[in-house]
Protein backbone atom coordinates (compact mmCIF):
# COMPACT_ATOMS: atom_id res chain seq x y z
CA UNK A 1 0.00 0.00 0.00
CA UNK A 2 1.26 3.46 -0.90
CA UNK A 3 2.02 5.62 2.16
CA UNK A 4 -0.78 8.06 2.86
CA UNK A 5 -0.71 11.36 4.75
CA UNK A 6 -0.45 10.97 8.49
CA UNK A 7 -2.61 13.82 9.46
CA UNK A 8 -5.26 16.38 9.13
CA UNK A 9 -3.21 19.59 9.13
CA UNK A 10 -5.26 22.75 9.36
CA UNK A 11 -4.84 26.49 9.58
CA UNK A 12 -8.08 27.75 11.13
CA UNK A 13 -9.25 31.36 11.31
CA UNK A 14 -11.35 32.33 14.37
CA UNK A 15 -12.67 35.56 15.82
CA UNK A 16 -13.59 36.65 19.33
CA UNK A 17 -12.15 33.84 21.44
CA UNK A 18 -9.37 33.62 23.96
CA UNK A 19 -6.70 31.01 23.23
CA UNK A 20 -8.32 28.62 25.70
CA UNK A 21 -11.74 29.13 24.09
CA UNK A 22 -10.26 28.50 20.65
CA UNK A 23 -8.60 25.25 21.77
CA UNK A 24 -11.89 24.02 23.22
CA UNK A 25 -13.73 25.06 20.05
CA UNK A 26 -11.41 23.06 17.82
CA UNK A 27 -10.83 19.93 19.90
CA UNK A 28 -14.27 19.54 21.45
CA UNK A 29 -17.62 18.32 20.19
CA UNK A 30 -19.36 20.70 17.80
CA UNK A 31 -23.02 21.76 17.91
CA UNK A 32 -25.20 21.63 15.98
CA UNK A 33 -24.13 18.38 14.31
CA UNK A 34 -24.26 19.54 10.69
CA UNK A 35 -22.14 16.85 9.03
CA UNK A 36 -22.73 13.72 11.10
CA UNK A 37 -19.24 13.98 12.59
CA UNK A 38 -19.49 17.22 14.58
CA UNK A 39 -20.48 15.32 17.73
CA UNK A 40 -17.00 13.79 17.96
CA UNK A 41 -13.97 15.32 19.65
CA UNK A 42 -10.70 15.52 17.69
CA UNK A 43 -9.32 12.50 19.55
CA UNK A 44 -12.51 10.50 18.88
CA UNK A 45 -12.29 11.37 15.18
CA UNK A 46 -8.63 10.35 15.11
CA UNK A 47 -9.52 6.97 16.59
CA UNK A 48 -12.50 6.51 14.26
CA UNK A 49 -10.48 7.20 11.11
CA UNK A 50 -7.20 5.71 12.40
CA UNK A 51 -5.31 8.96 12.03
CA UNK A 52 -2.27 8.82 14.34
CA UNK A 53 -1.52 12.53 14.50
CA UNK A 54 -3.11 15.95 13.94
CA UNK A 55 -1.62 19.44 13.88
CA UNK A 56 -3.71 22.61 14.13
CA UNK A 57 -2.85 26.31 14.00
CA UNK A 58 -5.37 29.04 14.77
CA UNK A 59 -5.28 32.53 13.23
CA UNK A 60 -6.72 35.50 15.13
CA UNK A 61 -6.30 39.17 14.22
CA UNK A 62 -3.78 38.27 11.50
CA UNK A 63 -1.49 36.44 13.92
CA UNK A 64 -0.92 32.80 14.82
CA UNK A 65 -2.99 32.75 18.01
CA UNK A 66 -2.04 29.23 19.04
CA UNK A 67 -0.88 25.91 17.66
CA UNK A 68 -1.21 22.41 19.06
CA UNK A 69 -0.61 18.81 18.10
CA UNK A 70 -2.52 15.68 19.02
CA UNK A 71 -1.36 12.08 18.76
CA UNK A 72 1.82 10.77 17.22
CA UNK A 73 4.13 11.85 14.40
CA UNK A 74 5.36 8.24 14.42
CA UNK A 75 2.90 5.72 15.79
CA UNK A 76 5.57 3.02 16.09
CA UNK A 77 8.11 5.11 18.02
CA UNK A 78 5.37 7.01 19.92
CA UNK A 79 6.89 10.33 18.88
CA UNK A 80 4.33 13.03 19.72
CA UNK A 81 3.08 15.65 17.28
CA UNK A 82 4.21 19.10 18.39
CA UNK A 83 3.80 22.50 16.78
CA UNK A 84 7.20 22.12 15.06
CA UNK A 85 6.42 18.71 13.51
CA UNK A 86 6.87 18.93 9.74
CA UNK A 87 4.44 17.14 7.44
CA UNK A 88 4.38 16.52 3.71
CA UNK A 89 1.90 19.08 2.47
CA UNK A 90 0.93 17.26 -0.76
CA UNK A 91 -1.01 19.61 -3.06
CA UNK A 92 -0.90 22.45 -0.55
CA UNK A 93 2.56 22.81 -2.10
CA UNK A 94 0.96 24.32 -5.21
CA UNK A 95 -0.32 27.71 -3.99
CA UNK A 96 2.87 28.35 -2.01
CA UNK A 97 4.89 27.57 -5.16
CA UNK A 98 2.65 29.86 -7.22
CA UNK A 99 3.70 32.79 -5.05
CA UNK A 100 7.29 32.15 -6.14
CA UNK A 101 6.30 32.48 -9.79
CA UNK A 102 4.39 35.67 -9.04
CA UNK A 103 7.58 37.03 -7.47
CA UNK A 104 9.35 36.27 -10.75
CA UNK A 105 6.61 38.17 -12.62
CA UNK A 106 7.18 41.22 -10.41
CA UNK A 107 10.90 40.98 -11.09
CA UNK A 108 10.24 41.02 -14.82
CA UNK A 109 11.56 37.52 -15.54
CA UNK A 110 8.39 36.63 -17.48
CA UNK A 111 4.70 37.55 -17.63
CA UNK A 112 1.70 35.47 -16.67
CA UNK A 113 0.48 35.45 -20.28
CA UNK A 114 3.78 34.72 -22.01
CA UNK A 115 4.25 31.58 -24.13
CA UNK A 116 5.95 29.24 -21.67
CA UNK A 117 8.17 27.86 -24.44
CA UNK A 118 9.83 31.27 -24.63
CA UNK A 119 10.68 30.90 -20.91
CA UNK A 120 11.72 27.24 -20.82
CA UNK A 121 15.35 26.45 -21.67
CA UNK A 122 15.94 22.81 -20.65
CA UNK A 123 12.74 21.36 -22.16
CA UNK A 124 9.88 22.58 -24.37
CA UNK A 125 6.17 21.82 -24.45
CA UNK A 126 5.89 19.62 -27.57
CA UNK A 127 4.35 21.18 -30.65
CA UNK A 128 0.62 20.58 -30.82
CA UNK A 129 -2.24 21.88 -33.01
CA UNK A 130 -4.09 22.75 -29.80
CA UNK A 131 -1.76 25.70 -29.18
CA UNK A 132 -2.19 27.37 -32.59
CA UNK A 133 -2.74 31.02 -31.76
CA UNK A 134 -3.25 30.30 -28.05
CA UNK A 135 -0.04 29.28 -26.29
CA UNK A 136 0.48 27.53 -22.97
CA UNK A 137 1.19 30.24 -20.39
CA UNK A 138 2.18 30.45 -16.70
CA UNK A 139 -1.35 31.67 -15.93
CA UNK A 140 -2.82 28.55 -17.51
CA UNK A 141 -0.29 26.21 -15.90
CA UNK A 142 -0.95 27.49 -12.38
CA UNK A 143 -4.76 27.58 -12.79
CA UNK A 144 -5.11 24.07 -14.29
CA UNK A 145 -6.42 25.51 -17.56
CA UNK A 146 -3.34 25.01 -19.75
CA UNK A 147 -4.86 22.07 -21.64
CA UNK A 148 -2.65 19.42 -20.03
CA UNK A 149 -4.60 16.27 -19.35
CA UNK A 150 -2.46 14.26 -16.96
CA UNK A 151 -4.49 14.69 -13.77
CA UNK A 152 -1.35 13.69 -11.88
CA UNK A 153 -1.42 13.30 -8.15
CA UNK A 154 2.20 12.28 -7.94
CA UNK A 155 2.95 9.05 -5.99
CA UNK A 156 6.53 10.00 -5.13
CA UNK A 157 9.59 7.77 -4.76
CA UNK A 158 10.95 5.78 -1.85
CA UNK A 159 14.03 7.30 -0.22
CA UNK A 160 17.25 6.05 -1.75
CA UNK A 161 15.79 5.21 -5.15
CA UNK A 162 17.02 6.89 -8.31
CA UNK A 163 15.05 10.01 -9.09
CA UNK A 164 14.12 11.13 -12.61
CA UNK A 165 15.43 14.35 -14.07
CA UNK A 166 12.95 17.08 -14.92
CA UNK A 167 13.12 16.13 -18.59
CA UNK A 168 12.44 12.47 -17.76
CA UNK A 169 9.45 13.58 -15.69
CA UNK A 170 8.05 15.65 -18.54
CA UNK A 171 8.53 12.81 -21.02
CA UNK A 172 7.39 10.03 -18.70
CA UNK A 173 10.65 8.12 -19.23
CA UNK A 174 12.29 5.81 -16.65
CA UNK A 175 12.86 6.14 -13.79
CA UNK A 176 9.76 8.37 -13.84
CA UNK A 177 6.75 6.52 -12.38
CA UNK A 178 4.20 8.66 -14.23
CA UNK A 179 3.39 9.20 -17.89
CA UNK A 180 4.31 12.13 -20.14
CA UNK A 181 2.81 15.57 -19.70
CA UNK A 182 0.88 16.40 -22.85
CA UNK A 183 -1.92 18.68 -24.03
CA UNK A 184 -5.31 17.11 -24.65
CA UNK A 185 -7.24 20.33 -25.45
CA UNK A 186 -6.55 23.97 -26.30
CA UNK A 187 -5.51 26.21 -23.41
CA UNK A 188 -8.33 27.91 -21.49
CA UNK A 189 -11.04 25.67 -22.97
CA UNK A 190 -11.64 23.84 -19.69
CA UNK A 191 -10.13 23.23 -16.26
CA UNK A 192 -8.52 19.89 -15.42
CA UNK A 193 -6.40 19.38 -12.32
CA UNK A 194 -2.85 18.87 -13.50
CA UNK A 195 0.20 18.18 -11.39
CA UNK A 196 2.11 18.02 -14.66
CA UNK A 197 1.21 21.61 -15.48
CA UNK A 198 2.50 22.83 -12.13
CA UNK A 199 5.71 20.87 -12.70
CA UNK A 200 6.18 22.58 -16.08
CA UNK A 201 5.87 25.90 -14.25
CA UNK A 202 8.43 24.73 -11.68
CA UNK A 203 10.87 24.14 -14.52
CA UNK A 204 10.01 27.47 -16.15
CA UNK A 205 10.63 29.36 -12.92
CA UNK A 206 14.00 27.67 -12.39
CA UNK A 207 15.03 28.26 -16.01
CA UNK A 208 14.03 31.92 -15.89
CA UNK A 209 15.76 32.62 -12.59
CA UNK A 210 18.81 30.49 -13.33
CA UNK A 211 18.52 28.86 -9.91
CA UNK A 212 17.23 25.55 -8.54
CA UNK A 213 13.65 25.62 -7.34
CA UNK A 214 14.08 24.74 -3.63
CA UNK A 215 16.69 27.40 -2.74
CA UNK A 216 14.80 29.92 -4.86
CA UNK A 217 11.62 29.32 -2.87
CA UNK A 218 13.58 29.61 0.37
CA UNK A 219 15.01 32.97 -0.71
CA UNK A 220 11.87 34.46 -2.24
CA UNK A 221 8.95 33.02 -0.24
CA UNK A 222 9.64 30.83 2.79
CA UNK A 223 12.36 33.02 4.29
CA UNK A 224 10.64 36.41 3.91
CA UNK A 225 7.37 35.08 5.36
CA UNK A 226 9.18 33.47 8.30
CA UNK A 227 8.25 29.88 7.43
CA UNK A 228 11.20 28.58 9.42
CA UNK A 229 9.96 24.98 9.57
CA UNK A 230 9.30 24.61 5.85
CA UNK A 231 11.37 23.46 2.90
CA UNK A 232 10.98 22.31 -0.69
CA UNK A 233 14.28 20.40 -0.54
CA UNK A 234 13.95 16.85 -1.85
CA UNK A 235 15.06 14.52 -0.39
CA UNK A 236 14.46 16.05 3.04
CA UNK A 237 17.76 17.27 4.53
CA UNK A 238 19.08 14.87 7.21
CA UNK A 239 19.11 17.60 9.84
CA UNK A 240 15.33 17.97 9.40
CA UNK A 241 14.46 14.27 9.69
CA UNK A 242 13.86 14.39 13.45
CA UNK A 243 11.09 16.94 12.82
CA UNK A 244 9.43 14.91 10.09
CA UNK A 245 6.19 13.02 10.50
CA UNK A 246 6.29 9.44 9.29
CA UNK A 247 3.95 8.10 6.61
CA UNK A 248 1.25 5.74 7.88
CA UNK A 249 -1.15 3.38 6.17
CA UNK A 250 -4.94 3.28 6.32
CA UNK A 251 -4.81 1.26 9.53
CA UNK A 252 -2.76 3.96 11.23
CA UNK A 253 0.41 1.86 11.26
CA UNK A 254 3.82 3.14 10.22
CA UNK A 255 4.65 2.46 6.56
CA UNK A 256 7.87 0.74 5.53
CA UNK A 257 8.94 3.87 3.68
CA UNK A 258 9.03 6.63 6.29
CA UNK A 259 8.00 9.15 3.62
CA UNK A 260 8.26 9.64 -0.12
CA UNK A 261 10.56 11.89 -2.14
CA UNK A 262 9.07 14.29 -4.70
CA UNK A 263 11.19 15.80 -7.47
CA UNK A 264 7.86 17.40 -8.48
CA UNK A 265 8.50 19.95 -5.74
CA UNK A 266 6.04 22.67 -6.76
CA UNK A 267 3.21 20.17 -7.11
CA UNK A 268 3.83 17.98 -4.07
CA UNK A 269 7.21 18.58 -2.44
CA UNK A 270 6.61 21.05 0.40
CA UNK A 271 7.44 19.97 3.95
CA UNK A 272 5.76 22.34 6.41
CA UNK A 273 3.83 22.83 9.64
CA UNK A 274 0.33 24.09 10.34
CA UNK A 275 1.92 27.18 11.91
CA UNK A 276 3.94 27.95 8.79
CA UNK A 277 0.91 27.47 6.54
CA UNK A 278 -0.96 29.90 8.79
CA UNK A 279 1.88 32.42 8.32
CA UNK A 280 1.52 32.00 4.56
CA UNK A 281 -2.23 32.62 4.71
CA UNK A 282 -1.74 35.68 6.91
CA UNK A 283 0.73 37.13 4.41
CA UNK A 284 -1.78 36.58 1.60
CA UNK A 285 -4.53 38.27 3.63
CA UNK A 286 -2.42 41.25 4.70
CA UNK A 287 -0.97 41.80 1.23
CA UNK A 288 -4.46 41.80 -0.28
CA UNK A 289 -5.33 44.57 2.20
CA UNK A 290 -2.24 46.54 1.26
CA UNK A 291 -0.78 46.05 4.75
CA UNK A 292 2.19 43.87 3.83
CA UNK A 293 4.41 43.06 0.90
CA UNK A 294 7.05 40.64 2.10
CA UNK A 295 6.93 38.74 -1.20
CA UNK A 296 4.77 40.60 -3.75
CA UNK A 297 2.63 43.73 -3.86
CA UNK A 298 -1.15 43.99 -3.50
CA UNK A 299 -1.86 44.04 -7.23
CA UNK A 300 0.21 40.93 -7.90
CA UNK A 301 -1.28 39.05 -4.93
CA UNK A 302 -4.75 39.70 -6.37
CA UNK A 303 -3.87 37.20 -9.12
CA UNK A 304 -3.94 34.43 -6.49
CA UNK A 305 -7.61 35.05 -5.70
CA UNK A 306 -8.99 36.10 -9.09
CA UNK A 307 -10.34 33.13 -11.11
CA UNK A 308 -8.96 33.07 -14.64
CA UNK A 309 -12.45 32.73 -16.13
CA UNK A 310 -12.48 28.99 -16.83
CA UNK A 311 -13.07 26.68 -13.89
CA UNK A 312 -12.63 27.50 -10.18
CA UNK A 313 -8.89 28.27 -10.07
CA UNK A 314 -6.96 31.51 -9.83
CA UNK A 315 -3.16 31.56 -10.06
CA UNK A 316 -2.49 29.08 -7.26
CA UNK A 317 -5.68 28.95 -5.20
CA UNK A 318 -8.97 27.24 -5.94
CA UNK A 319 -11.73 29.78 -5.32
CA UNK A 320 -14.98 28.80 -3.64
CA UNK A 321 -17.95 31.00 -4.49
CA UNK A 322 -21.10 31.71 -2.50
CA UNK A 323 -24.08 32.06 -4.83
CA UNK A 324 -22.93 34.26 -7.69
CA UNK A 325 -20.40 36.12 -5.51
Amino acid sequence: MKPIPLLLMMAVTVWGQTAADAVRLVEGKQTPDRRGMDGFTIEELMEKFRVPGVSVAVIKDFQVHWAKGWGYADAEAKTPVVAETMFQAASMSKPVAALGSLKAVERGLFTLDQDVNTILKTWKVPGNPFVAGRPVTPRGLMSHTSGTGDGFGYPGYEPGTKLPTMVELMEGKPPSNTGPVRLVRPPFDAAQYSGGAVTIQQLALSDAAGKEFAPLMQEWVLGPIGMTNSTYQQPLPPEREKQAARAHNGAGKGSAARWHVYPEMAAAGLWTTATDLAKFLIEVQLTLQGKSGKVVNQRTMQEMVTPVGVGPFAVGFQIGKSGEG
